[in-house]
C-alpha cells in the first residue's frame, strides 16, 4: 500500500469523529497499478495506467496533430503571445485563483527524491510500523518549534548526522568526501559564492528545494505539509505571474520560515535568484517548460542546471506528444510544430522523451529516469475516453561537474 493511501486509511482509523461524518469513498488504488485487461470494464474506473497504443491509434493521433497544425497563428499575434506571456498567466490566476488545479498529493509517489534521504527512510519505517504517519496539516509551520532549523556549525552536524560528518552546501558527506569536494575548483567556487551572500532566504538550511512555476501553490503546500517537521529544510518557489505568487504568499499555510515565494522569469538570464548557484538539492519542473517558447527552452534548462549542487536532482513532468489536449486543438491555434496557444492566451508544447533527454543532457545532467506515461482517462458519466500522454523524467547533476564545460559529460543518445 502506498504512502498516501496508507495515510488516508490510518487517519480515518485513528479519528474519533463519529462514523456518519467519515468519508464513504473507496480507498484509492496505488498509482501505476490499475491495468485495463478487459475492455468491457473500461468505464468502471476514472483512470487506467500503462496504456499501449496500437499502430492504428498512433497513426490517427499523428494525422490529427498534422491536421490541426495546418493553419498557423499570424506572426504578429505570435509575437504578442510571447511579449505578453506573463499578462495572460496573471489573467488566468486572477480568474481562477487557486480553484483550477488540485493539490498534487501524488508528488511523493512519483518523485520521492523531493524529500531528504533521512525523511524518506523515516517514512518507509513508519509505513512498516503500526503507528500512523504524522503529517502536520495545520495552517502554519512555526519555525520556533524546531530550534535546529537555522543552527549552524559543528555542533549541529554532530548532533544530527554523527561525529564523522560534514556539510558541503547542505549535503552530508563523511570527512574524506567533504574534503575532496571542497578542495575541487567547483567546491571553491561554491564557497566564494556563499561568502558573497552570507545571508539569504534559507541560508541556514541543509536541504533546499526550488519549484519553478509554482502557480497557486498546488505543489508547494503538499510539500510543506511533509517537510514542516523536518529541521534544516527550505522550499523556494517562483512564478513569473505575480498574481500566482501573491496567491501563494496569502495562503494560510505559507510561512517565510520554511518557504520563500518570489516573482521570477526563468527566460531572463539577467535576473538574479535570491540565492547563490549550486546550492539546490532538488528542482521541481512540473508542467512549466511546456509554457515556454521552444527556442528558449535550452537556455532555461542550462540556467536551472547551474543552480543544482553536485548530485542534485531535477524532477520533470510535462505534456507528451499526442496527448488528448493536443489533439483537441482546432485549426488556427498552432504557433509552430507541436506548440499551441489556448483560448486564454496561454501556450503549451508537447514533448517527446528524446527532446527532453537532449535538453537535459546538453545542460550537463545525467538521466536517472525518462519515460512516456500513457494513461486512459475516462468520463464515466459521458462515456468518453481520453488518451493522456505525459513525459516524466529525473536528471541528476554529476558530482564535480564543471558547468563551464558541460559537454565534458555529454553522452551518446540512448534512444537511437
Amino acid at each position: 500500500m502506498n504512502f498516501i493511501t496508507r495515510l488516508s486509511a490510518l487517519c480515518l482509523r485513528k479519528s474519533k469523529m463519529p462514523q456518519r461524518y467519515r468519508s464513504s469513498r473507496r480507498p484509492a488504488v496505488p498509482l501505476g497499478s490499475r491495468i485495463l485487461t478487459d475492455p468491457s470494464k473500461v468505464f468502471e474506473h476514472n483512470m487506467w495506467d500503462h496504456m499501449q497504443w496500437s499502430q492504428e491509434e498512433e497513426q490517427r493521433a499523428k494525422d490529427k496533430a498534422a491536421e490541426n497544425s495546418l493553419v498557423k497563428v499570424q506572426l504578429e499575434d505570435q509575437d504578442k503571445y510571447e511579449r505578453e506571456a506573463s499578462k495572460y498567466w496573471n489573467e488566468f490566476y486572477k480568474t481562477h485563483k487557486n480553484n483550477f488545479f488540485k493539490d498534487r498529493n501524488w508528488l511523493f509517489l512519483e518523485f520521492p527524491e523531493i524529500l531528504p534521504e533521512k525523511k524518506r527512510e523515516q517514512l518507509k519505517t513508519e509505513e512498516k510500523s503500526s503507528e500512523p504517519i504524522k503529517i502536520n496539516s495545520t495552517s502554519s509551520f512555526p519555525h520556533q518549534d524546531f530550534p535546529g532549523m537555522f543552527e549552524e556549525g559543528k555542533d549541529y552536524w554532530k548532533n544530527n548526522y554523527g561525529e564523522d560528518s560534514s556539510s558541503v552546501q547542505g549535503q552530508i558527506y563523511n570527512k574524506k568526501q567533504a574534503k575532496s569536494i571542497t578542495d575541487s575548483p567547483q567546491g571553491k567556487n561554491c564557497r566564494e559564492q556563499l561568502g558573497k551572500l552570507e545571508s539569504f532566504p534559507g541560508s541556514g538550511a541543509a536541504y533546499r528545494i526550488l519549484e519553478v512555476g509554482c502557480g497557486a501553490g498546488n505543489s508547494v503546500f503538499p510539500i510543506l505539509k511533509v517537510l514542516c517537521n523536518t529541521p534544516g529544510t527550505f522550499l523556494y518557489c517562483c512564478d513569473f505571474a505575480s498574481g500566482a505568487v501573491e496567491l501563494v504568499k496569502s495562503h494560510s499555510s505559507y510561512n517565510s520560515a520554511w518557504c520563500f515565494a518570489f516573482v521570477h522569469d526563468v527566460c531572463d538570464d539577467a535576473l538574479p535568484y535570491p540565492f547563490p548557484d549550486e546550492i539546490l538539492d532538488v528542482i521541481l519542473l512540473v508542467f512549466v517548460l511546456s509554457a515556454i517558447h521552444p527556442d528558449r527552452m535550452q537556455r532555461v534548462v542550462n540556467g536551472l542546471a547551474k543552480l543544482l549542487k553536485p548530485g542534485g536532482m531535477l524532477l520533470f513532468r510535462d505534456y507528451g506528444r499526442y496527448d488528448t489536449s493536443q489533439l483537441r486543438f482546432k485549426k488556427g491555434h498552432c504557433l509552430s510544430e507541436n506548440f499551441y496557444v489556448r483560448g486564454d492566451g496561454t501556450r503549451v508544447y508537447f514533448f517527446t522523451k528524446d527532446e527532453v533527454w537532449n535538453m537535459f543532457n546538453l545542460a550537463g545532467l545525467t538521466e536517472v529516469q525518462n519515460l512516456v506515461d500513457r494513461r486512459l482517462q475516462v468520463n464515466r458519466k459521458k462515456k468518453v475516453k481520453m488518451q493522456r500522454v505525459w513525459i516524466q523524467s529525473k536528471f541528476q547533476k554529476p558530482l564535480l561537474l564543471s558547468l563551464s564545460n558541460p559537454e565534458e559529460t555529454t553522452k551518446r543518445h540512448p534512444y537511437g
